[in-house]
C-alpha cells in the first residue's frame, strides 16, 4: 500500500534556518536566563545597588537595544543578515563576560547595554530570516516555535545554575562566569545560518536593496504597533518581578526555582500559541496574552506567601507566550516582504523604548515593596485587553 502524499504546505515553514537559529536562541537564552535571575540580587546583596538602580539598568538597556533595533531593522532589508545575528550574538556574549568581571554597579550597567545592544542588533534580522520564503498563514508556527526553543533555554539556564549555586555552596560569581560557555557556543553556531540574499546578490547585475521608507509602511502596521507600544509603558522588566519575590521571602535558590517554573510555562504554551494565531485572528491571541500579564502583575501585588509567587508567575508565562512570538507574527503579516526587517526594527524599537520607561517610571515607584507599579500595570494591562479586542478586524 503506498503512502497518501504529503501535503507540501504543512512542512514548509520548518526550514534549516529556523531550525538552525532555534537552536542559537536555546544557547543564548540559556546563558541569559542562568544570569537574568540572580541579577537583581547580585546587585542589591553583593554589590549593594538599590531597587531603583536594578529598573534603571534593566530599563536603560532595554532604551539601548531599542535604538539599535532601529537601525538593524533597515539594514536587514538592504545587506546580509547573517553578519549582523552573529555580531548581536557577539556583543551578548561579551555583555555576559562584562557581568562576570563586575564589582561595582555601574559595570553592571555597561555588560547589560552591551548584552542588549547585541540583542538589538540580532532582532529585526534574525526575526526576517526566520520567515524568509514562508507563508504568511504559517508564520506563528515559526515564531511559535522559535520563542519555544529560546524560552527552553531559559528554563535549562536557571536550573544549571540552581544546582551550580548549591555545587559552589551559595556562591554567585561563579554562575556568571559559567553563563559566558553557551553564550559563546550560540556565537559559533550563526555560521551554519543560511542567507538566500547571499546567494542571489552574487548575480550578476545584483546590487544592495534600497530602504524601505517609514511612511510605505501600511496603516494596520502604525494602528497595531500604536496600541502595542502603548502597552510596553506599562511592561517593566522581569527583573523587578524577581525583585519582589525576593522580596516578599523567597530566598536565592527559590527565586530561581520560581523563574524556571515561568519560563517552563512560557516554552510549553508558546508553540501552541503561535500555531492558535495562524487559525483565529492574532489580536484575540494577543488579548489572551494580556489577561495573563494582568493576572500575574496582580497576583505578584497581592501575594503573601512563597508558594503564591509560585503559582502567579506560572500562570504569568502565558503573557509572553501569548504575546512575543504572536506579536512578531502579527506584525509580520501586517508588513509587505520588502519590508519585514524594517517592520520588525521599527515594532521591536518603539516597544522597546516603552519598556525602557516602564523600568525607569517602575523602579522610582517601587517603594518598599513594589506593590504600587504592580498595581498600575496590572490594571492597564487588562483594560488594554480590550482595546486590542476592539481594534478593526482588518488588522488581524
Amino acid at each position: 500500500m503506498t503512502e497518501p502524499p504529503t501535503d507540501p504546505t504543512e512542512t514548509s515553514w520548518l526550514t534549516r534556518n529556523v531550525k538552525v537559529l532555534s537552536g542559537v536562541s536555546f544557547l543564548q537564552d540559556a546563558a541569559s536566563e542562568l544570569l537574568y535571575p540572580i541579577l537583581p540580587i547580585f546587585l542589591t546583596t553583593v554589590l549593594g545597588a538599590p531597587a531603583a538602580v536594578v529598573g534603571a539598568i534593566e530599563g536603560l538597556a532595554e532604551g539601548a537595544a531599542s535604538v539599535t533595533k532601529l537601525a538593524a531593522g533597515r539594514l536587514a532589508d538592504r545587506f546580509d543578515r547573517r553578519p549582523l545575528i552573529a555580531t548581536g550574538y557577539g556583543l551578548a556574549a561579551c555583555g555576559k563576560l562584562l557581568v562576570a568581571l563586575a564589582t561595582a554597579w555601574p559595570l553592571v550597567l555597561v555588560a547589560r547595554v552591551v548584552d542588549r545592544l547585541g540583542k538589538g542588533v540580532r532582532g529585526a534580522p534574525r526575526d526576517a530570516l526566520l520567515v524568509d520564503g514562508v507563508p504568511a498563514g504559517q508564520r506563528g508556527r515559526v515564531f511559535g516555535l522559535h520563542r519555544a526553543a529560546d524560552t527552553a533555554g531559559a528554563v535549562v539556564g536557571p536550573l544549571v545554575g540552581l544546582a551550580l549555586y548549591e555545587a559552589f555552596d551559595h556562591r554567585l560569581r561563579p554562575l556568571l562566569w559559567i553563563a559566558v560557555i553557551p553564550a559563546v557556543l550560540s556565537v559559533l553556531l550563526v555560521r551554519a545560518v543560511a542567507d538566500p540574499r547571499r546567494r542571489s546578490a552574487a548575480a550578476p547585475g545584483a546590487g544592495r536593496r534600497a530602504s524601505v521608507p517609514y511612511r510605505t509602511l501600511p496603516a494596520r502596521y502604525w494602528r497595531v504597533t500604536g496600541v502595542l507600544t502603548l502597552f510596553a509603558l506599562v511592561n517593566f522588566p522581569d527583573a523587578l518581578l524577581l525583585l519582589r519575590a525576593h522580596q516578599i521571602g523567597l530566598a536565592t535558590p527559590a527565586v530561581i526555582g520560581a523563574y524556571a517554573l515561568y519560563n517552563l510555562t512560557y516554552a510549553a504554551a508558546s508553540y501552541p500559541a503561535g500555531s492558535l494565531s495562524d487559525r483565529l485572528p492574532h489580536r484575540a491571541v494577543y488579548a489572551v496574552g494580556l489577561l495573563f500579564f494582568a493576572a500575574g502583575y496582580l497576583g505578584l501585588a497581592f501575594a503573601q506567601r512563597t508558594w503564591q509567587v509560585f503559582a502567579v508567575l506560572a500562570l504569568y508565562g502565558g503573557f509572553n507566550a501569548c504575546t512575543d512570538g504572536v506579536g512578531k507574527a502579527w506584525i509580520s503579516a501586517l508588513s509587505p516582504d520588502r519590508a519585514q526587517g524594517t517592520a520588525q526594527g521599527l515594532y521591536q524599537g518603539l516597544t522597546g523604548a516603552g519598556v525602557l520607561v516602564a523600568g525607569l517610571w517602575a523602579g522610582l515607584a517601587w517603594g518598599g515593596d513594589g506593590r504600587l507599579p504592580l498595581l498600575v500595570s496590572g490594571t492597564v494591562g487588562g483594560l488594554l485587553a480590550a482595546a486590542v479586542l476592539a481594534l478593526p478586524g482588518r488588522t488581524g
